[in-house]
């Protein structure tokens, strides 16, 4: 069963199953976990049996407490198996290049949740990955965002067959006794900060894919198109203007770039994203802010190369439009994110 068929914001179950594992550490069985959740353990490995975002909430509130431990995610993350993501794991993991594998993964992830978006930026020699939460995620959001950001190490480094390097930021506050982790997280991981991303050399996205077997991904990217299109998310003119606006190696398409790339006017795209409750100046300011936090990681680029390559023609714009996004000077921003 696709999302669109029940709660277009829930999640696979086999998530869930891979918390039950986890919590099992402390000696908890799944039938405890989900006591008072009107959900049957027996049908967490069904394929196509999935979790609205409320009951997720409850069952991560309910593991927290059992385990009294705060940091789930960075246990949740450490197990994550590409295999869990279906035929999206399987078009990734048969991509040729880490590029290739994302570009899929940002591309179908509405097959699996459309409560997560993934979103890739690259410019220079630096590149991010940033996590967008769509849809509040309330008591599951550090648990669960804090599992992706590793998992998507884990993952990239099983698939590359090389230790993968770069550093995270997370929105949500420290978890508790974090400091046991740090032989793990190594001061690579900031809490409170404006954005969940991930920040990494541009190098790793040419890094081979030691599985890569063009034919196989053909195949599973073809059943990821039928999932999409059955999904109708084909016709999310937001998210594809989110997917286009980028360019692939630095800088924004304009209006009538983009219009140009839909093959619609820009007339014509104004209106679609009207009719979505957004527009393109918003989507854009969206991309913007999230490449200036990446961009403002790299300690050899000046604020002037940032504010250029973020589209505003001078320091004092950027710094204003900068302080509207995060409250902070990207001066600030920048002293906090290198102290590390």
């Amino acid at each position: 069963m696709l999302p669109s068929e029940r709660d277009p914001h829930s999640i696979p179950a086999t998530h869930v199953l891979q918390l039950v594992e986890v919590v099992a550490r402390w000696g908890i069985t799944a039938e405890e976990l989900l006591s008072g959740i009107d959900l049957d353990p027996k049908r967490l490995s069904e394929p196509l049996e999935r979790i609205s975002i409320p009951v997720l909430e409850k069952i991560a509130e309910r593991a927290r407490a059992l385990t009294g431990e705060g940091a789930l995610g960075m246990y949740l993350g450490m197990q994550m198996r590409i295999s869990a993501h279906g035929y999206l794991g399987f078009a990734a993991m048969t991509s040729s290049t880490v590029r290739e594998a994302l570009e899929i993964a940002m591309r179908f992830a509405p097959t699996r949740t459309s409560a997560i978006a993934l979103r890739l930026h690259v410019d220079g020699d630096v590149a991010s990955i940033v996590i967008d939460e769509r849809v509040p995620l309330g008591a599951a959001k550090d648990i669960f965002i804090l599992a992706l950001v590793v998992g998507i190490v884990q993952i990239g480094s099983a698939l590359t067959g090389k230790q993968l390097e770069g550093t995270a930021d997370v929105t949500f506050p420290e978890p508790p006794n974090f400091e046991r982790f740090e032989a793990i997280a190594q001061k690579r991981l900031r809490f409170n900060q404006p954005s969940n991303q991930l920040v990494f050399a541009s190098s790793t996205l040419e890094l081979p894919i030691v599985l890569a077997d063009p034919a196989a991904r053909r195949l599973a990217q073809e059943q990821c198109e039928r999932e999409l299109d059955a999904l109708g998310q084909q016709s999310n003119v937001a998210m594809r203007v989110r997917a286009l606006v980028p360019k692939r190696d630095g800088g924004f398409h304009s209006l009538e770039e983009t219009a140009a790339l839909m093959a619609v006017s820009p007339r014509t795209l104004k209106r679609k994203l009207s009719e979505q409750g957004t527009g393109f100046s918003e989507l854009l300011e969206e991309q913007q802010r999230e490449r200036a936090l990446m961009l403002l990681r790299s300690a050899e680029l000046s604020l002037a190369d940032v504010a250029e390559r973020v589209g505003y023609s001078d320091v004092a714009n950027f710094t204003r439009a900068f302080r509207r996004w995060t409250g902070l000077t990207p001066g600030a921003y920048r002293r906090a994110a290198l102290k590390r």
